[in-house]
């Protein structure tokens, strides 16, 4: 996979490969308050693993069932590092169990970008 090169804020390293991954979640209307108690969990973890979190878009109208959310990490290497670390630490597995509980996400899906500034 090609990356392209840039500088994310506040990086002295001007030839940085950044990829950035986009989640469509289709959450249950009813349980959007309980969505987003996950995903304030899930901001502080993806910092801890080395990312940036860009943050989650929550439905605005009372009967919206889809979110959105958007974080980077250096390279494709680093994102899977994340994924592997993540599996075995205890605060993420609390937040996925806190999801199935609750029962607010229905489905999701990720898609990986590559940011162009100018």
């Amino acid at each position: 996979m090609h990356l392209s090169r840039l500088q994310p804020a506040g990086s002295p390293d001007k030839d940085v490969p950044m990829i950035t991954c986009h989640v469509r979640y289709l959450i249950h209307p009813a349980k959007v308050q309980e969505f987003e108690a996950y995903a304030r969990l899930w901001i502080p973890l993806v910092r801890k693993f080395g990312g940036i979190h860009h943050g989650y878009l929550l439905p605005f109208e009372p009967d919206g069932k889809v979110a959105l959310a958007s974080f980077s990490f250096p390279s494709m290497a680093a994102f899977k590092q994340y994924r592997q670390d993540s599996r075995n630490d205890a605060q993420c597995q609390a937040a996925l169990r806190f999801a199935e509980e609750t029962q607010c996400i229905q489905s999701y899906e990720g898609s990986f970008f590559r940011p162009v500034f100018d």
